[in-house]
């Protein structure tokens, strides 16, 4: 159930539309359902339905009237009306419960509090079967002007109890942190011209992508500059810069001037308080020393991506929001650093995702500055050709997703929930276009069976919760592969398997195969341990120790080495 709250100069006007069945179709006998004293007169019922209106309006506006006639201060429009609506699939409502309703909204907004015999005239007309009109002067009794701000707001939270009394349809309300929609104007003017997207949304996205690139406030700037959109830079008397606003090349107004925005009309995280804050805050990456090696960015970007989801469960408030606010900057780059086939799914996910990365806890900025820096570092090399590489970021991003939704439902940020939801969609479409390719070449040189009852028995061994799942899965002969791999190389299986179960639990992955081949798949980006390393990890893994004698004269199993051997207690 939703309200729209308007505000007018005329009642007349106002009722003569509520009650229009001619010129409005889709009115069908409208009537009233209440009013301030349950008595006024109602034109949808009486014979005589001229003198019915003209006695309702000149009721309502009494208050008005005498206002004006002793020269006090009226409001420009004192005309309040309410739109309160049901959703589609909501029960009919009677009469009486919508007058119901009426009276708890009048009440919540101040226009007529309960138990005020000072409350303003109103009535509710009720034209359609899913929705009523609440119309009032906001004029009191004592002729002073209701005190109803913030009545959009109050109303919201009025009807979102009416909606848990009444068992009707959850509506997803928002926080007020939601970026500016694009006025009907505007949505109206780009249609005109031919533009899936206003200037407005067009601008928000590019200046994202700009500020997910820059390092600092002066390549946001040089960026910005070089990117064809003009841009003038405001600043204080001190010359000290006080803000920005931009407009879209060929977007002019009647008088052929280019229609400005600032960064703050555009969303509140693009104003230049808010960006130089978050620019500042992460230092820039150092230059690599020249003949060393240097990491692949995206494998550096799944595993920061892959940590996220400890984030969130074991740090502050401040400190997640600050990883989902850079995971929603990797979103903002990876358009134009992935292929045209999942180019528009990854730009969808990353709209999507705008309002999902947005919400009242305040980021510490400081934070996430390893998916910063690689996220940096991608938008500076050419387009993936790796679509492997692609492929283990998308799987990391989905299962960071999936962890950030179920925190963002934690603190009961509905719109929030719902954005990632979407942006998760997208995403899958993307993997899905993305790593079957590269999976299928891994499922061709599948290993022989011999090979594949070891890796399989391993694979029992290091994670033995998933094994059933992990080895009926129709990608397990690629994981297979990519243990074998990694032991032609030099590394451990039995330790990868482990260490890449323990990065994040399996249980809300799809494929629990194709996630654990993506983690291996970037750990083996890393160096083989040499002799000395090995036998230093056996030695840390196995430990020593004596073997307790038994009844029967011979030695208790030797413990497995994924258990810890703990003191023994002497049996009295």
């Amino acid at each position: 159930m939703i309200a729209k709250i308007t505000r007018g100069k005329q009642m007349r006007r106002l009722l003569a539309y509520l009650y229009d069945t001619v010129r409005a179709k889709d009115h069908t006998d409208p009537h009233l359902v209440a009013s301030w004293d349950g008595f006024a007169p109602d034109p949808g019922r009486d014979p005589d339905s001229k003198t019915a209106m003209k006695q309702l309006t000149n009721t309502l506006e009494l208050r008005l009237n005498q206002a004006r006639s002793k020269d006090q201060q009226v409001p420009d429009k004192p005309v309040w009306q309410c739109s309160v609506r049901a959703a589609p699939e909501d029960p009919l409502l009677t009469d009486a419960q919508w007058a119901d309703i009426a009276r708890r909204v009048v009440a919540a907004t101040g226009i007529a509090p309960d138990g005020d015999p000072d409350g303003c005239r109103w009535v509710a007309v009720r034209h359609a079967d899913d929705h009523i009109h609440i119309a009032a002067t906001t004029i009191r009794g004592d002729l002073r002007t209701a005190r109803h701000w913030n009545d959009y707001l109050r109303a919201d939270k009025e009807l979102e109890a009416v909606e848990r009394d009444y068992h009707l349809r959850i509506v997803i309300r928002g926080d007020r942190t939601a970026a500016k929609r694009p006025t009907r104007a505007e949505t109206e003017k780009a249609h005109r011209t031919g533009h899936h997207r206003t200037p407005r949304e067009q601008l928000r996205a590019t200046l994202r992508t700009i500020v997910a690139v820059s390092t600092s406030t002066e390549e946001f700037f040089h960026h910005l500059n070089h990117s064809g959109i003009p841009v003038e830079v405001l600043r204080f008397p001190s010359g000290d810069i006080r803000g920005y606003k931009v407009a879209l090349a060929g977007d002019t107004n009647a008088a052929g001037e280019p229609i400005w925005f600032s960064g703050s009309t555009l969303a509140s995280d693009l104003s230049y308080p808010q960006i130089h804050a978050r620019l500042t805050a992460t230092p820039p990456q150092p230059t690599p020393v020249a003949g060393a090696r240097r990491p692949n960015p995206w494998y550096q970007a799944a595993a920061a991506a892959e940590r996220i989801p400890h984030h969130l469960a074991h740090s502050d408030d401040v400190t997640a929001q600050a990883h989902i606010t850079a995971f929603a900057e990797a979103l903002d780059v990876l358009p134009l650093v992935t292929p045209t086939s999942v180019r528009a799914q990854v730009r969808q996910a990353a709209l999507a995702f705008e309002r999902a990365s947005r919400s009242r806890i305040k980021a510490d900025h400081q934070h996430a500055q390893a998916l910063r820096g690689a996220v940096r570092a991608i938008a500076r090399q050419p387009a993936v050709t790796d679509g492997a590489a692609l492929a283990m970021f998308l799987d990391a991003a989905i299962l960071a997703l999936v962890a950030i939704q179920c925190w963002q439902s934690a603190r009961r940020h509905n719109q929030q929930v719902e954005a990632a939801r979407r942006t998760l969609t997208h995403l899958q479409t993307a993997y899905d276009h993305t790593a079957p390719a590269h999976l299928a070449a891994l499922t061709q040189r599948q290993p022989p069976q011999t090979v594949m009852h070891h890796q399989a028995a391993r694979t029992r061994q290091a994670v033995p919760a998933y094994a059933e799942r992990i080895l009926t899965d129709p990608s397990w002969p690629a994981l297979a592969t990519t243990l074998a791999d990694a032991e032609t190389a030099g590394h451990d299986p039995a330790r990868l398997l482990q260490q890449a179960a323990d990065q994040r639990a399996l249980t809300d992955a799809r494929s629990p195969a194709q996630v654990l081949t993506w983690r291996i798949h970037r750990l083996t980006q890393r160096p083989a341990p040499s002799p000395r390393a090995k036998a230093a990890q056996a030695r840390s893994t196995v430990l020593p120790a004596r073997q307790p004698r038994v009844p029967d004269g011979g030695t208790a199993p030797a413990a497995s080495s994924a258990q810890q051997v703990g003191p023994t207690r002497r049996r009295r």
